[in-house]
């Protein structure tokens, strides 16, 4: 249950980020390097949709989470290549999901979109292996 409290809690907030991120860069918005007055709208305008983040994030960290608490139980599967899959199957779907958004196409907007759903996933197992499957001290 911890696992999928962990991948709820983080999987929106970093994909709603960088899902953010990926639009502004694609949008050519920085096209030059951005100025603190940019980068601080860019944090106000998170702030303000972190709500639908949320809302619309909230179904894919929990089906991120299954997936992992699958591969968990798979013994000859180590957590760096769980780790891994995670984030690959994350980035599959953040790709599929928002890979076709835009007039562009391309190797940037591939990888970038690609990332909203990588980082997020492999952060989320990471901490989840963290917390939850370690031993217990006595």
């Amino acid at each position: 249950m911890k696992r999928y409290l962990i991948f709820a809690a983080l999987v929106p907030l970093l994909g709603g980020f960088l899902l953010l991120l990926a639009t502004t860069v694609t949008s050519g918005y920085w096209s030059h390097p951005p100025s603190m007055s940019e980068a601080g709208k860019l944090v106000i305008v998170f702030v303000r949709t972190l709500q639908y983040s949320y809302l619309f994030g909230i179904l894919p960290a929990l089906m991120l989470g299954a997936v992992d608490d699958i591969i968990l139980h798979v013994k000859r599967i180590g957590p760096v290549v769980r780790l891994l899959i995670v984030g690959l199957i994350g980035a599959a779907v953040s790709e599929l999901l928002y890979g076709s958004r835009g007039s562009d196409s391309g190797v940037l907007q591939f990888v970038l979109y690609g990332l909203v759903g990588f980082v997020p996933g492999t952060v989320s197992s990471g901490v989840a292996h963290y917390f939850v499957n370690r031993p217990a001290t006595a």
